[in-house]
């Protein structure tokens, strides 16, 4: 059963072929295992730019991988949550934005200032590998405590994983965390303090401008969370290699 779960969860959260359809419900009722998905994709681009050291080449490759790895779908929400924080209107209105595929300045303007922190706070990181590693899991952890605390506006994946959630989830997913002190050492509280940050701030904005949260929005809590994170880590310097 918990293979099947982790399958899904690599089925839901990457482009990683694991067979065929997977049952939804089988991650959904595990949504704490998101933090390993984390490891999986972080772990791949680590190793493809560990040979290669810092610098602005391994950044770029490392940046791509997760990305590619999870098919870009975290960012299709964070460029629909740019959208709709920006336009003009009541809440209804901001709602159909969210919900537009379109791409507007909005979105375009947030998704250029998440990717160029990503790529700078991994160029200036000590570890490439590290830094990578550290974010992706960050971003994992946000995922998996939205979904046990972002209560949903409206019908969607967000709305049926919320609704398995457990409150004894936030710290089965923070144990699948805590690996990343061996990496990072303190840096670790600094990825959670700043994941919390981000997680917190989100939720209030969303509670305002949406009444609460959906899968974009969660998709923009991953993206900024994987940045800032990296960002505190290059800043921080806290790396043992």
């Amino acid at each position: 059963m918990y293979w099947e779960s982790l399958r899904a969860l690599l089925k839901f959260t990457t482009r990683i072929p694991v067979g065929g359809p997977a049952d939804f419900d089988a991650f959904a009722t595990r949504s704490y295992l998101y933090p390993l998905a984390g490891w999986v994709i972080g772990g791949i681009a680590a190793l493809l730019v560990l040979p290669l050291g810092a610098g602005i080449l391994p950044a770029a490759i490392a940046l791509a991988a997760v990305l590619f790895l999870s098919g870009f779908h975290h960012m299709d929400g964070l460029l629909d949550f740019g959208d709709a924080a920006m336009v003009q209107g009541d809440r209804d209105r901001r709602i159909a934005v969210l919900s537009d595929h379109a791409v507007g300045a909005g979105g375009f303007g947030l998704g250029v200032v998440v990717t160029l922190l990503s790529f700078a706070a991994l160029a200036e990181a000590p570890s490439v590998a590290v830094a990578i590693v550290a974010g992706e899991v960050s971003a994992k952890l946000a995922l998996s405590w939205i979904t046990v605390m972002g209560k949903p506006f409206r019908e969607g994946i967000h709305s049926q994983l919320f609704a398995k959630a457990q409150p004894w989830f936030l710290a089965a997913s923070l144990v699948l965390f805590l690996p990343v002190m061996i990496l990072t050492g303190w840096g670790a509280v600094v990825a959670l303090l700043v994941m919390l940050s981000t997680l917190f701030l989100f939720m209030e904005a969303s509670r305002r401008l949406f009444g609460g949260v959906n899968g974009d929005v969660a998709g923009a809590i991953h993206e900024v969370t994987r940045a800032l994170v990296m960002v505190a880590l290059a800043l921080l310097g806290n790396v043992p290699f």
